[in-house]
This record gives structure tokens, C-alpha cells and sequence, in this order.
């Protein structure tokens, strides 16, 4: 009976994992690739402020299996893009990042799968831009209700033995670690808590629920100036208390207090090794007037 049951539970897990759309995509011009997992349309659930609740109605995307490692950002800084289009080679005007001065790293690692970390909101969106260019799909980063409603994938997910699922304050031994090291959550996605937090596109607000307004189907809290953002997820060095779905940071302009720039970098934060991000590629893709109008919008200088 019990073998049987075993069975039965193997079974139901290899018919679950077999169910998982993924959808992997290699760099052009590079031995590097990423996976992105599908994420189905469905509700996520606020709260409303005053003991009730409300359900935000979100499409259908895929999202980054893991964050972005460091081995695809630095192809990034390496100059400008380099394409096919129409049988002929031409080069679009995207610049890269500025070269770093110092480690924002801090020695915790780059090469062989770490997350990369300390760029700005608007440089992570510039990668998203630059990965259009050389791809011809659109990716941008996920807006903060399109993050949590991942991270729940689809059932107020919370796992009850964190440490299994994520680097925190009380196992990570003070840095970040390698993507994909711990569990998954129930829909593939590693390192939704801990390890790095992760950019979003809204501008930040405390009363959240208040600010989407009537904007109940894929909200978007639009930037109206260069800070603050809101980051996802806890981090290597966040407690345990703080790497939930639902938890939210506040970026800060004193992640740049070392930059001696005037004025201040717009690509890097010499203080957030704690911050990185993940792709999210929309299921529906826009017309290329879209993205140009979107990137528009959403990059703040």
C-alpha cells in the first residue's frame, strides 16, 4: 500500500513537472543562455487597508528561471549591439554600462552563475532594452504585483522551512550564493526570497493599495522621478521575518552615498550588493512603437 501510495505521489510529480512550460533563450553572439518559466494569468491579493482585500487581475508572462547572473549582464558591458536586420549587420546606438571603479561586489563572487547586483533601476532596464535589441523580444522587469503573484505562484505560497528555499541573514554566511542553489517554488523559480532582492517597475508608495486606484487589472505604478523604487524579496542579508512574497523595499538615494560622480551614476549603486533583478518576457508580445513608448516611460533619469 505505501509503495503503492509512492508511486502514485512520483507519478503526480514527474505529471506536474512535465506540465511546467519553459522556454529557453540563447544570447546571440555568445555561449550564454537563460530560461524563463511560464507564469499562467491570474489573481493576486491585497490588501485593501482597511481588513479587507483586493484582487488584482494579471496576464499571462514568463518569467526569469533565476536572476539575472552576472555572466549575461557583463555581455552588456561590453559595447554596443551588434545585429542582423534584413540580411545586413548594423550596430543600434545602445550603450553600455559605465565601467565599474571599484568591486560592487565586495568580493562575493561574478563569474560562473552569481546574480549581478548593484545596478540601478534604470540600468536593469536598459539590459531589458539592450536584450530587445539583440533578440527581437521584448523584456522588461515585472511590476510589483506581477512579482508577488510569481513568487505565490498562484497559491499564497510560503514555504515553512525557509532555509531550504532561501539565503537569509541566518545561512548565508554575510554574501549572496550562486542562482538556483536552494529548492524552487512550485512554479520553477529559484531565489524568489533571498539571495538578491530584485527590482521592480513601480515607483514606490507606502499605501499601495490606495495608489493602483481603480487600476485593478496589471497595475503599474508609473516613476515620476529617479527615486524610490520598490525591491522584492529579501536578501542574503535581510532576516527571516523579511523574505516573503509580500515584503517590499524601498530604494534608497544613500545606495550611492560612495559614488563620488556629480551628478550621482545612472547605472551603478556602489552601495546595494543586495539588489539584483529578473526578467519577465510578456506572453502577449507589443508592437515595436510599445516598447519604444514603454521604455520611454519607465526609464527615469
Amino acid at each position: 500500500m505505501i509503495r503503492h501510495l509512492s508511486f502514485l505521489l512520483a507519478l503526480l510529480g514527474f505529471q506536474l513537472a512535465g506540465a511546467q512550460k519553459l522556454d529557453t533563450l540563447n544570447i546571440p553572439g555568445a555561449a550564454v543562455s537563460f530560461e524563463l518559466a511560464y507564469i499562467p494569468a491570474g489573481e493576486l491579493l491585497v490588501d485593501d487597508g482597511s481588513g479587507g482585500s483586493a484582487a488584482l487581475r494579471l496576464s499571462a508572462f514568463w518569467m526569469g528561471v533565476r536572476e539575472l547572473t552576472y555572466d549575461e549582464y557583463a555581455l552588456f558591458q561590453q559595447g554596443p549591439v551588434i545585429r542582423q536586420d534584413g540580411g545586413a549587420t548594423q550596430v543600434d546606438a545602445v550603450s553600455g554600462p559605465s565601467t565599474p571603479y571599484l568591486d560592487f561586489t565586495y568580493g562575493m563572487g561574478t563569474v560562473g552563475g552569481f546574480p549581478a547586483v548593484s545596478m540601478t533601476q534604470q540600468a536593469a532596464l536598459r539590459y531589458c532594452y539592450w536584450l530587445y535589441q539583440k533578440t527581437g523580444q521584448f523584456f522588461r522587469l515585472p511590476t510589483e504585483a506581477e512579482w508577488a503573484y510569481a513568487c505565490q505562484a498562484g497559491q499564497d505560497w510560503q514555504p515553512e522551512r525557509l532555509r531550504d528555499y532561501a539565503w537569509h541573514d541566518g545561512n548565508s554566511m554575510g554574501k549572496y550564493h550562486k542562482t538556483g542553489e536552494k529548492h524552487p517554488n512550485p512554479w520553477g523559480l529559484y531565489d524568489m526570497l533571498g539571495n538578491v532582492a530584485e527590482w521592480t517597475l513601480d515607483d514606490y508608495r507606502e499605501d499601495y493599495r490606495s495608489a493602483i486606484g481603480a487600476e485593478l487589472d496589471n497595475p503599474w505604478l508609473r516613476p515620476e522621478r529617479r527615486h524610490s523604487r520598490t525591491v522584492k524579496g529579501g536578501s542574503f542579508d535581510s532576516s527571516a521575518a523579511d523574505c516573503h512574497c509580500m515584503a517590499r523595499l524601498k530604494s534608497q538615494p544613500r545606495w550611492q552615498a560612495r559614488d563620488p560622480q556629480i551628478p550621482k551614476s545612472v547605472w551603478w549603486n556602489t552601495d546595494s550588493p543586495f539588489v539584483g533583478f529578473r526578467l519577465l518576457r510578456p506572453a502577449q508580445q507589443p508592437e515595436a512603437e510599445e516598447v519604444e513608448a514603454f521604455f520611454s516611460a519607465a526609464i527615469r533619469d
